[in-house]
């Protein structure tokens, strides 16, 4: 495996987690464990932030002349990523919509 292809598993690796990370977090909120709902959003986020940091790096590399092979697997790796923002932003709104749920079920 050649070194982008380790990059390009680094960002599909972090962002799936992130994901995995942000939909447990909505199944702890549907549940009323809003703490570690939070939580979770926190650490999907510390994923987040690596993966966009490795990305971040791609880019710095094409501004500078050293430009990378666009092959499908980078291309999934940036959807991927992608993809695990937007669950994130929806966990989010999700989890506000529970705990409004939670509070007028439990008046």
């Amino acid at each position: 495996m050649n070194e982008m292809e380790m990059i390009i598993f680094e960002i599909i690796s972090n962002g799936g987690t992130a994901k995995g990370l942000a939909y447990e977090a909505i199944d702890e909120a549907e549940k009323g464990n809003f703490d570690q709902a939070e939580m979770l959003l926190k650490e999907a986020d510390e994923y987040l932030v690596q993966a966009h940091q490795t990305q971040t790096n791609i880019l710095h590399d094409e501004a500078n002349g050293n430009h990378h092979e666009v092959t499908v697997l980078f291309v999934h790796a940036q959807d991927h990523l992608m993809s695990a923002m937007e669950v994130r932003t929806l966990a989010d709104y999700i989890i506000r919509m529970n705990k409004r749920l939670h509070a007028l079920e439990n008046k």
